[in-house]
Protein backbone atom coordinates (compact mmCIF):
# COMPACT_ATOMS: atom_id res chain seq x y z
CA UNK A 1 0.00 0.00 0.00
CA UNK A 2 3.04 2.31 0.83
CA UNK A 3 3.92 1.68 -2.51
CA UNK A 4 0.73 2.35 -4.00
CA UNK A 5 0.47 5.70 -2.50
CA UNK A 6 4.52 6.68 -2.92
CA UNK A 7 3.54 6.03 -7.13
CA UNK A 8 0.32 8.06 -7.08
CA UNK A 9 1.53 10.95 -5.53
CA UNK A 10 4.95 10.99 -7.66
CA UNK A 11 3.33 10.10 -11.34
CA UNK A 12 0.07 12.61 -9.81
CA UNK A 13 2.78 15.57 -9.30
CA UNK A 14 4.83 15.11 -12.31
CA UNK A 15 1.32 15.11 -14.57
CA UNK A 16 -0.35 17.94 -12.53
CA UNK A 17 3.03 20.10 -13.25
CA UNK A 18 3.30 19.19 -16.44
CA UNK A 19 -0.48 20.12 -17.13
CA UNK A 20 -0.14 23.81 -15.19
CA UNK A 21 2.47 24.45 -17.49
CA UNK A 22 0.44 24.37 -20.25
CA UNK A 23 -2.76 26.23 -18.43
CA UNK A 24 -0.85 29.01 -16.59
CA UNK A 25 0.60 30.19 -20.11
CA UNK A 26 -2.76 29.22 -21.97
CA UNK A 27 -4.37 31.46 -19.60
CA UNK A 28 -1.39 33.90 -19.84
CA UNK A 29 -1.60 34.19 -23.55
CA UNK A 30 -5.95 34.54 -22.97
CA UNK A 31 -6.64 31.15 -24.11
CA UNK A 32 -10.11 29.54 -22.49
CA UNK A 33 -9.20 26.27 -20.79
CA UNK A 34 -12.30 24.63 -20.76
CA UNK A 35 -10.84 21.47 -18.88
CA UNK A 36 -7.75 20.57 -16.16
CA UNK A 37 -7.47 16.72 -15.98
CA UNK A 38 -5.22 14.99 -13.90
CA UNK A 39 -5.75 10.98 -15.18
CA UNK A 40 -7.52 9.91 -18.07
CA UNK A 41 -10.91 7.78 -18.41
CA UNK A 42 -14.06 8.09 -16.33
CA UNK A 43 -14.22 11.36 -13.84
CA UNK A 44 -13.97 10.30 -10.09
CA UNK A 45 -13.93 14.29 -9.22
CA UNK A 46 -15.07 17.59 -10.51
CA UNK A 47 -15.19 21.03 -9.86
CA UNK A 48 -16.19 24.03 -11.99
CA UNK A 49 -14.55 26.87 -11.31
CA UNK A 50 -15.74 29.71 -13.58
CA UNK A 51 -14.95 28.68 -16.86
CA UNK A 52 -12.46 25.55 -16.31
CA UNK A 53 -13.69 22.28 -15.12
CA UNK A 54 -11.01 20.33 -12.60
CA UNK A 55 -11.59 16.91 -12.89
CA UNK A 56 -9.78 14.04 -11.20
CA UNK A 57 -10.27 10.85 -13.59
CA UNK A 58 -9.79 6.95 -12.73
CA UNK A 59 -6.57 5.78 -14.82
CA UNK A 60 -3.08 7.05 -13.35
CA UNK A 61 -1.52 7.11 -16.48
CA UNK A 62 -1.31 10.99 -17.81
CA UNK A 63 -3.17 14.27 -17.88
CA UNK A 64 -4.52 16.89 -20.44
CA UNK A 65 -5.21 20.37 -20.65
CA UNK A 66 -8.44 21.19 -23.21
CA UNK A 67 -8.10 24.17 -24.50
CA UNK A 68 -10.62 26.25 -26.59
CA UNK A 69 -10.37 26.02 -30.40
CA UNK A 70 -8.26 22.68 -30.26
CA UNK A 71 -11.09 19.92 -30.70
CA UNK A 72 -13.39 21.68 -32.59
CA UNK A 73 -15.49 22.43 -29.25
CA UNK A 74 -17.37 25.10 -31.16
CA UNK A 75 -20.91 25.30 -30.98
CA UNK A 76 -22.59 25.74 -34.95
CA UNK A 77 -26.27 26.82 -35.28
CA UNK A 78 -27.39 25.14 -38.73
CA UNK A 79 -30.12 27.29 -39.97
CA UNK A 80 -33.87 26.18 -39.73
CA UNK A 81 -32.83 24.41 -36.38
CA UNK A 82 -34.73 25.21 -33.87
CA UNK A 83 -33.47 26.58 -30.20
CA UNK A 84 -34.59 27.91 -26.11
CA UNK A 85 -33.07 31.35 -25.81
CA UNK A 86 -32.71 33.40 -22.13
CA UNK A 87 -32.15 36.76 -22.28
CA UNK A 88 -30.88 39.52 -19.48
CA UNK A 89 -31.91 42.54 -19.24
CA UNK A 90 -30.70 44.27 -22.51
CA UNK A 91 -31.55 41.09 -24.36
CA UNK A 92 -28.42 39.66 -24.85
CA UNK A 93 -28.68 36.27 -25.29
CA UNK A 94 -26.91 34.86 -22.24
CA UNK A 95 -28.28 30.89 -22.27
CA UNK A 96 -29.03 28.79 -25.46
CA UNK A 97 -30.94 25.72 -25.46
CA UNK A 98 -30.20 23.25 -28.01
CA UNK A 99 -32.81 20.70 -26.76
CA UNK A 100 -36.14 20.71 -27.78
CA UNK A 101 -38.07 19.99 -24.76
CA UNK A 102 -37.25 22.93 -22.26
CA UNK A 103 -39.43 23.83 -19.17
CA UNK A 104 -38.34 26.75 -18.29
CA UNK A 105 -41.05 29.51 -18.87
CA UNK A 106 -38.71 32.26 -19.90
CA UNK A 107 -37.16 30.82 -22.76
CA UNK A 108 -38.16 32.05 -26.03
CA UNK A 109 -37.36 29.64 -29.04
CA UNK A 110 -36.69 31.06 -32.95
CA UNK A 111 -36.40 29.40 -35.19
CA UNK A 112 -32.66 29.53 -36.74
CA UNK A 113 -31.88 31.86 -39.98
CA UNK A 114 -28.10 32.91 -39.32
CA UNK A 115 -25.87 32.49 -36.07
CA UNK A 116 -22.52 32.94 -35.33
CA UNK A 117 -20.77 32.32 -32.14
CA UNK A 118 -17.30 32.67 -32.48
CA UNK A 119 -17.04 36.02 -34.16
CA UNK A 120 -19.91 38.35 -34.71
CA UNK A 121 -21.95 37.09 -32.05
CA UNK A 122 -25.25 36.84 -33.00
CA UNK A 123 -28.24 35.08 -33.41
CA UNK A 124 -31.15 35.60 -36.26
CA UNK A 125 -34.00 33.36 -36.81
CA UNK A 126 -37.76 33.81 -36.31
CA UNK A 127 -39.67 33.54 -32.82
CA UNK A 128 -43.07 31.81 -32.32
CA UNK A 129 -44.88 34.61 -34.53
CA UNK A 130 -43.35 34.00 -37.56
CA UNK A 131 -41.45 37.94 -36.80
CA UNK A 132 -37.54 38.09 -38.28
CA UNK A 133 -35.90 38.96 -34.76
CA UNK A 134 -31.66 39.24 -34.36
CA UNK A 135 -30.17 39.29 -30.91
CA UNK A 136 -26.85 40.07 -29.85
CA UNK A 137 -24.60 36.81 -27.60
CA UNK A 138 -22.96 37.44 -24.50
CA UNK A 139 -19.26 36.43 -24.72
CA UNK A 140 -19.96 34.23 -21.42
CA UNK A 141 -23.26 32.51 -22.66
CA UNK A 142 -23.94 29.09 -21.68
CA UNK A 143 -24.88 26.56 -24.53
CA UNK A 144 -26.98 23.44 -22.82
CA UNK A 145 -27.38 20.28 -24.77
CA UNK A 146 -28.67 16.92 -23.54
CA UNK A 147 -27.47 17.59 -19.85
CA UNK A 148 -23.90 19.31 -20.98
CA UNK A 149 -22.83 22.70 -20.19
CA UNK A 150 -20.61 24.51 -22.65
CA UNK A 151 -19.44 28.07 -22.46
CA UNK A 152 -19.08 29.95 -25.92
CA UNK A 153 -15.50 30.64 -27.05
CA UNK A 154 -14.99 33.73 -28.63
CA UNK A 155 -12.53 33.57 -31.69
CA UNK A 156 -10.29 35.57 -29.60
CA UNK A 157 -10.16 33.24 -26.57
CA UNK A 158 -9.68 30.17 -28.90
CA UNK A 159 -6.34 28.77 -29.20
CA UNK A 160 -5.66 29.35 -33.26
CA UNK A 161 -6.51 32.89 -32.73
CA UNK A 162 -3.22 33.13 -30.86
CA UNK A 163 0.28 34.56 -32.37
CA UNK A 164 2.70 31.70 -33.04
CA UNK A 165 4.78 32.37 -30.62
CA UNK A 166 1.80 32.39 -27.79
CA UNK A 167 0.71 28.83 -28.92
CA UNK A 168 4.53 27.37 -29.23
CA UNK A 169 4.73 28.66 -25.47
CA UNK A 170 1.87 26.92 -24.08
CA UNK A 171 2.72 23.88 -25.64
CA UNK A 172 6.14 24.23 -24.70
CA UNK A 173 5.32 25.18 -20.87
CA UNK A 174 4.24 21.25 -20.17
CA UNK A 175 8.16 20.27 -20.50
CA UNK A 176 9.33 22.74 -19.24
CA UNK A 177 7.45 23.01 -15.95
CA UNK A 178 8.82 19.23 -15.92
CA UNK A 179 12.12 20.53 -15.73
CA UNK A 180 11.41 23.09 -13.72
CA UNK A 181 10.35 20.70 -11.09
CA UNK A 182 13.11 18.69 -10.95
CA UNK A 183 15.03 21.31 -10.34
CA UNK A 184 12.89 22.81 -6.99
CA UNK A 185 13.03 19.22 -5.85
CA UNK A 186 16.58 18.67 -6.28
CA UNK A 187 16.69 21.92 -4.43
CA UNK A 188 14.65 20.73 -1.50
CA UNK A 189 16.93 17.31 -0.85
CA UNK A 190 19.68 19.67 -0.52
CA UNK A 191 17.64 22.10 1.91
CA UNK A 192 17.03 18.87 3.97
CA UNK A 193 19.15 16.25 3.07
CA UNK A 194 22.42 17.99 2.71
CA UNK A 195 24.41 18.11 -0.19
CA UNK A 196 27.69 15.73 -0.63
CA UNK A 197 30.84 17.69 0.25
CA UNK A 198 32.83 15.31 -2.70
CA UNK A 199 35.89 15.30 -0.36
CA UNK A 200 38.25 12.62 -1.03
CA UNK A 201 37.46 10.58 2.27
CA UNK A 202 37.74 6.92 2.41
CA UNK A 203 34.33 5.41 4.08
CA UNK A 204 35.38 1.40 3.27
CA UNK A 205 38.24 -0.24 2.66
CA UNK A 206 37.73 -3.46 1.14
CA UNK A 207 39.35 -6.55 2.13
CA UNK A 208 41.20 -7.98 0.23
CA UNK A 209 42.19 -5.26 -2.30
CA UNK A 210 45.05 -3.20 -3.23
CA UNK A 211 44.24 -0.52 -0.89
CA UNK A 212 43.41 -3.13 2.42
CA UNK A 213 46.87 -4.70 1.17
CA UNK A 214 48.62 -1.46 1.66
CA UNK A 215 47.70 -0.65 5.30
CA UNK A 216 45.03 2.13 4.27
CA UNK A 217 41.48 2.54 6.44
CA UNK A 218 38.39 4.51 6.91
CA UNK A 219 38.63 8.21 7.50
CA UNK A 220 41.81 8.59 6.06
CA UNK A 221 41.73 11.74 3.68
CA UNK A 222 43.22 11.61 0.14
CA UNK A 223 45.74 14.65 -0.35
CA UNK A 224 47.98 13.68 -2.98
CA UNK A 225 48.21 11.48 -5.84
CA UNK A 226 51.17 10.61 -7.55
CA UNK A 227 52.35 14.42 -6.23
CA UNK A 228 49.23 15.92 -7.83
CA UNK A 229 46.70 17.56 -4.76
CA UNK A 230 43.07 16.35 -5.38
CA UNK A 231 39.98 18.14 -3.83
CA UNK A 232 37.67 15.84 -4.61
CA UNK A 233 37.15 12.64 -4.45
CA UNK A 234 35.82 12.50 -8.24
CA UNK A 235 39.25 13.78 -9.13
CA UNK A 236 41.01 10.81 -6.96
CA UNK A 237 38.78 8.24 -8.49
CA UNK A 238 39.38 9.66 -12.20
CA UNK A 239 43.46 9.63 -12.02
CA UNK A 240 43.05 6.39 -10.03
CA UNK A 241 41.22 4.91 -13.40
CA UNK A 242 42.93 6.28 -15.35
CA UNK A 243 46.38 4.75 -14.11
CA UNK A 244 45.41 0.66 -14.61
CA UNK A 245 47.47 -1.17 -13.25
CA UNK A 246 50.53 1.22 -12.51
CA UNK A 247 51.65 1.71 -9.31
CA UNK A 248 50.66 4.58 -7.28
CA UNK A 249 51.98 6.75 -4.05
CA UNK A 250 48.93 7.86 -1.87
CA UNK A 251 49.57 10.72 0.23
CA UNK A 252 46.92 10.68 2.80
CA UNK A 253 45.66 12.47 6.41
CA UNK A 254 45.21 10.44 8.96
CA UNK A 255 44.72 11.90 12.77
CA UNK A 256 46.19 15.09 12.12
CA UNK A 257 49.57 13.25 10.51
CA UNK A 258 50.21 12.94 6.28
CA UNK A 259 51.22 9.20 4.95
CA UNK A 260 52.46 7.87 2.56
CA UNK A 261 51.25 4.08 1.42
CA UNK A 262 52.32 2.82 -2.32
CA UNK A 263 49.40 0.97 -3.96
CA UNK A 264 49.12 -1.45 -7.36
CA UNK A 265 45.68 -1.05 -8.83
CA UNK A 266 43.51 -4.27 -10.01
CA UNK A 267 42.81 -3.64 -13.40
CA UNK A 268 38.71 -3.52 -14.16
CA UNK A 269 36.16 -3.21 -16.96
CA UNK A 270 33.68 -0.80 -17.15
CA UNK A 271 30.21 -0.11 -18.79
CA UNK A 272 31.99 1.56 -21.81
CA UNK A 273 34.40 -1.35 -21.99
CA UNK A 274 37.44 0.37 -21.38
CA UNK A 275 39.94 -0.85 -18.75
CA UNK A 276 40.39 1.11 -15.23
CA UNK A 277 42.18 1.39 -12.04
CA UNK A 278 40.64 0.05 -9.03
CA UNK A 279 41.86 0.15 -5.36
CA UNK A 280 38.97 -1.05 -3.58
CA UNK A 281 37.96 1.85 -1.11
CA UNK A 282 34.39 2.87 -0.96
CA UNK A 283 32.90 6.41 -0.85
CA UNK A 284 29.76 7.63 1.44
CA UNK A 285 30.32 11.20 1.77
CA UNK A 286 29.67 13.46 4.44
CA UNK A 287 26.88 16.17 3.67
CA UNK A 288 26.31 19.65 4.39
CA UNK A 289 23.68 22.01 4.39
CA UNK A 290 24.14 25.09 3.01
CA UNK A 291 21.45 27.32 0.84
CA UNK A 292 23.66 28.62 -1.76
CA UNK A 293 25.72 25.29 -3.12
CA UNK A 294 21.66 23.97 -2.70
CA UNK A 295 20.74 26.24 -5.05
CA UNK A 296 24.02 24.72 -7.12
CA UNK A 297 23.34 21.52 -6.24
CA UNK A 298 19.65 21.72 -8.12
CA UNK A 299 20.77 23.15 -11.39
CA UNK A 300 23.84 20.73 -11.42
CA UNK A 301 21.69 17.61 -10.91
CA UNK A 302 19.01 18.93 -13.15
CA UNK A 303 21.75 19.82 -16.04
CA UNK A 304 23.26 16.13 -15.24
CA UNK A 305 20.23 13.78 -15.47
CA UNK A 306 19.09 15.47 -18.11
CA UNK A 307 22.08 15.22 -20.30
CA UNK A 308 22.49 11.28 -19.09
CA UNK A 309 18.86 10.68 -20.44
CA UNK A 310 19.73 11.83 -23.54
CA UNK A 311 22.85 10.21 -24.16
CA UNK A 312 20.55 6.72 -23.62
CA UNK A 313 18.04 8.14 -25.86
CA UNK A 314 20.93 8.23 -28.20
CA UNK A 315 22.19 4.64 -27.32
CA UNK A 316 18.57 3.62 -28.11
CA UNK A 317 18.99 5.29 -31.67
CA UNK A 318 22.14 3.71 -32.22
CA UNK A 319 21.43 0.32 -31.27
CA UNK A 320 23.55 -0.26 -28.35
CA UNK A 321 20.17 -1.20 -26.20
CA UNK A 322 16.99 -2.38 -27.61
CA UNK A 323 12.96 -1.28 -27.01
CA UNK A 324 13.38 -4.67 -24.49
CA UNK A 325 14.91 -2.03 -22.21
CA UNK A 326 12.15 0.16 -22.12
CA UNK A 327 9.61 0.33 -18.81
CA UNK A 328 6.25 1.53 -18.71
CA UNK A 329 4.08 2.35 -16.10
CA UNK A 330 4.29 -1.34 -14.39
CA UNK A 331 8.11 -0.45 -14.74
CA UNK A 332 8.16 2.50 -12.95
CA UNK A 333 6.11 1.03 -10.69
CA UNK A 334 8.24 -1.67 -9.51
CA UNK A 335 11.26 0.54 -9.56
CA UNK A 336 9.48 3.02 -7.17
CA UNK A 337 8.55 -0.37 -4.63
CA UNK A 338 12.91 -0.31 -5.15
CA UNK A 339 13.84 2.47 -4.52
CA UNK A 340 11.02 3.33 -1.59
CA UNK A 341 12.83 0.98 0.45
CA UNK A 342 15.67 3.67 0.49
CA UNK A 343 13.66 6.47 2.50
CA UNK A 344 11.75 9.68 1.41
CA UNK A 345 14.98 11.58 0.57
CA UNK A 346 15.88 8.86 -2.40
CA UNK A 347 12.21 8.72 -3.48
CA UNK A 348 12.75 12.88 -3.86
CA UNK A 349 15.56 12.25 -6.01
CA UNK A 350 13.52 8.86 -8.43
CA UNK A 351 10.77 11.39 -8.58
CA UNK A 352 13.02 14.41 -9.60
CA UNK A 353 14.73 11.95 -12.61
CA UNK A 354 11.50 10.76 -13.81
CA UNK A 355 10.20 14.34 -14.22
CA UNK A 356 13.22 15.25 -16.35
CA UNK A 357 12.51 11.89 -18.10
CA UNK A 358 8.49 13.22 -18.89
CA UNK A 359 9.61 16.39 -19.88
CA UNK A 360 12.71 15.15 -21.93
CA UNK A 361 9.79 12.68 -23.77
CA UNK A 362 6.78 14.67 -24.32
CA UNK A 363 9.68 16.92 -26.40
CA UNK A 364 10.61 14.45 -28.59
CA UNK A 365 9.40 15.49 -31.96
CA UNK A 366 7.06 12.96 -32.49
CA UNK A 367 3.15 13.16 -33.64
CA UNK A 368 0.57 13.81 -30.86
CA UNK A 369 3.43 14.51 -28.16
CA UNK A 370 3.92 18.19 -27.43
CA UNK A 371 7.65 18.09 -29.05
CA UNK A 372 5.70 16.93 -32.15
CA UNK A 373 3.21 19.69 -32.32
CA UNK A 374 6.56 22.46 -31.69
CA UNK A 375 7.27 20.86 -35.01
CA UNK A 376 4.37 21.69 -36.81
CA UNK A 377 4.58 25.57 -35.22
CA UNK A 378 8.17 24.93 -36.58
CA UNK A 379 6.90 24.85 -40.27
CA UNK A 380 3.98 27.49 -39.53
CA UNK A 381 6.91 29.84 -38.96
CA UNK A 382 8.62 28.34 -42.31
CA UNK A 383 5.77 28.60 -44.73
CA UNK A 384 3.66 32.03 -43.01
CA UNK A 385 0.95 29.86 -42.93
CA UNK A 386 -0.64 27.06 -40.54
CA UNK A 387 -0.65 23.61 -41.91
CA UNK A 388 -3.97 22.09 -42.69
CA UNK A 389 -5.96 21.50 -39.60
CA UNK A 390 -7.21 18.31 -40.96
CA UNK A 391 -4.07 16.94 -42.37
CA UNK A 392 -1.95 17.75 -38.75
CA UNK A 393 -5.12 16.36 -37.31
CA UNK A 394 -4.90 12.60 -38.94
CA UNK A 395 -0.77 12.88 -38.50
CA UNK A 396 -1.70 13.46 -34.65
CA UNK A 397 -3.93 10.51 -34.80
CA UNK A 398 -2.14 7.93 -36.30
CA UNK A 399 0.94 9.29 -33.67
CA UNK A 400 -1.43 8.47 -30.94
CA UNK A 401 -2.23 4.75 -32.31
CA UNK A 402 1.58 4.45 -32.52
CA UNK A 403 1.90 5.65 -29.13
CA UNK A 404 -0.71 3.03 -27.72
CA UNK A 405 1.19 0.41 -29.29
CA UNK A 406 4.94 1.30 -28.07
CA UNK A 407 2.79 1.07 -24.77
CA UNK A 408 1.29 -2.01 -24.81
CA UNK A 409 4.95 -3.27 -26.19
CA UNK A 410 6.85 -2.08 -23.09
CA UNK A 411 3.88 -3.06 -20.89
CA UNK A 412 4.27 -6.67 -22.04
CA UNK A 413 8.26 -6.42 -21.40
CA UNK A 414 7.45 -5.58 -18.15
CA UNK A 415 5.00 -8.23 -17.33
CA UNK A 416 7.43 -10.40 -19.17
CA UNK A 417 10.64 -8.99 -16.87
CA UNK A 418 8.36 -9.26 -13.49
CA UNK A 419 6.19 -12.18 -13.76
CA UNK A 420 7.76 -14.49 -15.77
Amino acid sequence: METVIAFIIIFGSLVFFHELGHFLFAKKAGIMVREFAIGMGPKILALRKKETLYTIRLLPIGGYVRMAGEDFDTVELQPGYRVGIILNNEDVVEKIYLNRDVSNPNVLFIETEKADLTKALFIEGYDEDGKLVKYKVSRNAIVYEKGQETIIAPYDRQFDSKPLGSRAMAIFAGPLFNFILAFFIFLAIGLLHGIPTNEPIISEVITDSPAYAAGMEPGDFIKEVDGVPVEKWTEFTDIVKSKGSEKIQLKVERNGDLVTFAVTPNTVVNEAGEKVGQIGVMYDPPLEKNPMKAFAFGAEQTYSWTKRIFELLGMLVTGKFTIEALSGPLGIYKATEEVAQFGVFSLMNWAAVLSINLGIMNLLPLPALDGGRLLFFLFEGLRGKPVDKQKEGMVHFVGIMLLMVLMLVVTWNDIQRFFF
